[in-house]
């Protein structure tokens, strides 16, 4: 038996409820500070950025898998992706396509330089420091990836908040489909998942923030981020008491489980 921990989230549906939930906090969360608070969107990218860096050195400084933790990671990720593009595209100017395609090309890089360091880009056994911490960059930038291409759909594509949560959510249904019906590569599936569901998260936190007169549900960032993260605390108690339910268990039942 592999007695190696495991330091990340195991991929189940209440994962993607959970990532769902938790970028999509993470654009109201961003707005809060950046928009709502007038912070800006340079001041609160750094803000964000030391918020990410003092979760991951908490996350890389865990001997074991933590939920509340590793969410907490993923939440500071969104945000300080969310100031980040915003950065990009509004106070450089460089616009929602052209700050996409600077992501995209951040990704595909990382991405590629991972599976050349370590030989695979799989998320079912993050075991290595190494690993773990191209894991995180390639968080990092796919949730600010995802605003861009959130951002673009919603308002220069013609589609508005909901006709953009609408096309993500189908592309995601697609790759679902993909998973059970086709042979394509699930570590090559969660990756594309992984990144569809930052925009769906971007699209889903406009509508719910946004004036109704543009397609939103007018609950502001401050209303929208308290049920939000309402919801993610929810969650978080809920798969953390079935972690240890089953990190208690002896190890024979373990292993009957795993087995089946």
């Amino acid at each position: 038996m592999n007695t190696t921990l495991n330091k990340v989230a195991k991929v189940t549906i209440f994962f993607w409820i959970m990532k769902i939930c938790a970028t999509t906090l993470g654009e109201t969360g961003g707005d809060l500070l950046s928009m709502t608070m007038n912070v800006g969107y340079g001041v609160s990218s750094l803000i964000l950025l030391s918020f990410f860096v003092v979760t991951l050195l908490v996350q890389l400084a865990a001997k074991k898998f933590h939920p509340v933790i590793y969410w907490l990671v993923i939440v500071s990720t969104s945000t300080a992706g969310t100031t980040i593009s915003d950065y990009m595209d509004r106070t450089l100017e460089l616009g929602y396509f052209k700050g996409s395609l600077i992501l995209i090309t951040c990704l595909v890089v990382v991405l590629a330089l991972w599976r050349y360091s370590v030989g695979t880009l799989s998320v079912n056994y993050i075991q290595t420091r190494k690993a773990e911490l191209f894991y995180w960059i390639a968080i990092l930038f796919s949730n600010t990836l995802g605003t861009a291409l959130g951002d673009f759909l919603a308002d220069s594509s013609g589609l508005g908040f909901l006709g953009g949560a609408i096309l993500i959510g189908a592309l995601i249904g697609l790759v679902v489909l993909a998973y059970f019906f086709t042979r394509i590569s699930h570590v090559v599936l969660f990756w594309i998942a992984f990144v569809l569901t930052r925009p769906f998260g971007a699209t889903f936190g406009d509508v719910l923030t946004k004036p109704l007169d543009r397609g939103g549900l007018n609950l502001g960032t401050i209303g929208s981020s308290a049920v939000l993260a309402a919801i993610l605390v929810v969650l978080i108690i809920y798969t953390t008491m079935k972690h240890n339910q089953v990190a208690t268990e002896p190890e024979g039942v373990n292993e009957e489980l795993q087995a089946g």
